[in-house]
């Protein structure tokens, strides 16, 4: 029996909330050095940087102290770093805490927030503010939503307890709702329940169908429809449930009925990106609820996101980004 490697906790402290970086050297490899090793896997720095790491301290072993440049390649050493934090504009919306105790924090998440850290989005993330604002270092998610869509995410206080939430997320013991404002079909039968087959191939933006064995199925409900004046015609608002988690999947589903989400920026078409901190006409997508019995304590949960969707509340404000209705009307 194979057993499990020992991970050393990290010698450095979380930084705006994020952890540091951790890269154990390969196994096998022709590196003499373990500057070798992290110029060539972290190529996209360049060697440059990486030497000013090194020359700086800031590469450290297990100990807590400063690697050599020099320092021979040993197959399975842990060592450690902070990223230089990428400029993010800050996104000017609160982020509530609907729910806390010592086991999850489940909070109300709005438009353009990245649930974690992730490219571009670092110390500006969900995961790193709840760590700075509820003192919670130890704070890990159990699932993650998508950056342009707002509502409720659940956290784990203690690290040990995160895989028994993950596994409600993997076993599909979390019922959850999301509501989307989208374009009205009269001639569209509603509810259906849409299975399709969902590939999203790494580096690229959008997720697509494909012939197969579906792997996305959702539960399209429609909850309202109107005409008002300065109102697209059959503007409607729609309950939708996933039954499984593919990446945007309800985004691709809504699209595919031929009701794209207002102010979806990927489906049916890509569009241009906006400028960094346009953070006007959001994706009108809202995960409104969470309901599920807690693995550790029996208790049922069920919460519920406050937030309204700007567009179904004031569609002309929030096609011209000046909303700022119920919550912080993202």
């Amino acid at each position: 029996m194979r057993r499990k490697s020992h991970t050393p906790p990290s010698p450095l402290p979380q930084r705006h909330g994020v952890d540091p970086v951790r890269v154990r050297l390969p196994a096998a490899g022709t590196w003499g050095t373990v500057r070798e090793h992290l110029v060539e896997r972290l190529s996209g720095a360049g060697a440059g940087v990486v030497d000013g790491m090194f020359h700086a301290g800031r590469i450290v072993g297990a100990d807590g102290h400063p690697v050599a440049a020099d320092a021979p390649y040993v197959p399975g050493l842990f060592v450690w770093f902070h990223r230089d934090l990428p400029d993010e504009v800050p996104v000017p919306f609160p982020l509530e805490v609907v729910h806390r105790d010592e086991h999850i924090v489940v909070a109300d998440k709005p438009h353009f927030l990245a649930t974690t850290p992730r490219g571009s989005h670092v110390a500006e993330t969900a995961l790193a503010r709840l760590r700075r604002e509820l003192d919670l270092p130890a704070l890990t998610a159990a699932h993650r939503l998508d950056r342009l869509t707002a509502g409720l995410v659940l956290f784990t206080v203690r690290p040990e307890e995160r895989g028994a939430y993950q596994t409600l997320f993997r076993d599909r013991r979390v019922r959850k709702e999301y509501e989307a404002v989208a374009p009205y079909d009269p001639a569209l039968p509603l509810p259906r329940t849409v299975r399709s087959r969902i590939v999203k191939e790494r580096g690229v933006l959008t997720a697509r169908e494909v012939p197969g064995e579906p792997n996305a199925v959702s539960h399209v409900e429609l909850v309202d429809h109107r005409d008002r004046p300065g109102e697209p015609r059959g503007l409607a608002r729609y309950r939708l449930a996933p039954a499984t988690g593919q990446t945007h999947q309800l985004r691709v589903h809504m699209a595919a009925l031929g009701l794209p989400i207002l102010g979806d920026p990927l489906y049916p078409e890509v569009t241009a990106p906006g400028p960094a901190g346009d953070f006007r006409r959001p994706l009108q997508l809202l995960a409104r609820s969470l309901e599920f019995t807690d693995p550790v304590t029996g208790a049922e949960h069920r919460f519920r996101s406050g937030r309204a969707l700007a567009a179904w509340a004031c569609h002309a404000r929030w096609a011209a980004g000046t909303y700022d209705g119920p919550s912080d009307g993202q």
